[in-house]
């Protein structure tokens, strides 16, 4: 594991003015997040304390190909980052004729951005994973830290300084049901609109060392069903987004098995297309899906499928 190795990159499809564009993805190694007390959260794996900016100048640089959009990920906040880094990731997405960039960012950190104003020629997009309007959920069910209030305030802020915001909300945070989470996440929606450009909806993934790793190996908890993301997406009313990680697997949001691939595979031509007719699916677990979303408020138990 070296420390001028990035963790990944890839190219993908993104949506970018209403097109289908190539987007250059880098999940670059860090020293991490300095909060690193969320519950669903096992990116801190990804992460080295020795890294030094010169080593991520290096990984950056490794990773670099040509594309029109750039998504640099940092299992952390951006802003964190030492500013040399910052401008060093600026001046090259100027030199190689990105046209945008998608950075993340906790709410305190955006402000640094004051910092970094003259260095940014192309469109930002700053995505802050507030994860639920709803300050009882963030604080009890995910320990993320903050509130919505501080969400509001810098979400204003990066749109004033003529920037994106993309809102990460988290579907099915441990201890609410199937039909919660649903009811949580429209409501999330709701609330940032006229805050965010773009809403990503996360679907909680089982991830190695975590509490909800903890939960899961108990039978305590269980991820979203992709039916429960193709209705938050269909009912939504705004531009969102989902890509979710691990589908089908017992880890990851799944169904019965039988349409896993085929639900996802919609979930994610829907974020490029936002076009609700794609969701024209059948599948035998649909029904039961139905029952479990009526049934799990009452038992307070998961019921596993």
């Amino acid at each position: 594991m070296s420390t001028t190795d990035p963790v990944s990159v890839w190219i993908e499809r993104e949506r970018f003015h209403g097109d289908v564009v190539e987007c250059l993805t880098v999940i670059l190694r860090t020293r991490g997040c300095s909060w690193n007390r969320c519950l669903m959260c096992g990116y801190r794996r990804d992460t080295d304390p020795n890294v030094r900016t010169e080593d991520l100048k290096r990984q950056f640089e490794k990773a670099l190909k040509r594309a029109k959009v750039i998504k640099v990920f940092t299992s952390g906040s951006f802003f964190e980052l030492e500013k040399e880094f910052r401008d060093f990731v600026y001046d090259k997405v100027s030199e190689m004729d990105f046209e945008k960039l998608i950075v993340e960012s906790r709410p305190e950190f955006v402000y640094k951005l004051e910092e970094d104003l003259d260095k940014i020629d192309f469109e930002l997009e700053v995505g802050i994973g507030l994860e639920t309007s709803d300050d009882f959920v963030r604080e009890h069910c995910i320990n993320k830290g903050f509130t919505f209030e501080d969400f509001k305030r810098s979400a204003k802020f990066v749109r004033s300084k003529g920037f994106r915001v993309k809102v990460y909300l988290l579907l099915k945070p441990p201890f609410l049901s199937e039909g919660e989470a649903i009811r949580d996440a429209l409501k999330s929606v709701s609330d940032v609109r006229g805050l965010a450009d773009v809403v990503s909806l996360n679907p909680t993934n089982v991830q190695s060392g975590t509490y909800v790793e903890l939960l899961w190996r108990r039978r305590l908890y269980r991820p979203p069903w992709l039916w429960s993301i193709v209705e938050v997406l269909k009912r939504s009313g705004v531009e969102i987004i989902s890509d979710p990680v691990g589908a089908g697997s017992l880890r990851g949001p799944h169904n019965c098995g039988r349409c896993d691939k085929k639900v996802s595979k919609a979930i994610r031509e829907f974020s490029l297309y936002q076009d609700p007719s794609i969701f024209d699916l059948e599948c035998k677990c649909f029904k039961i899906w139905e029952k479990i979303v009526e049934l799990e408020d009452y038992s307070r138990v998961p019921l596993i499928f």
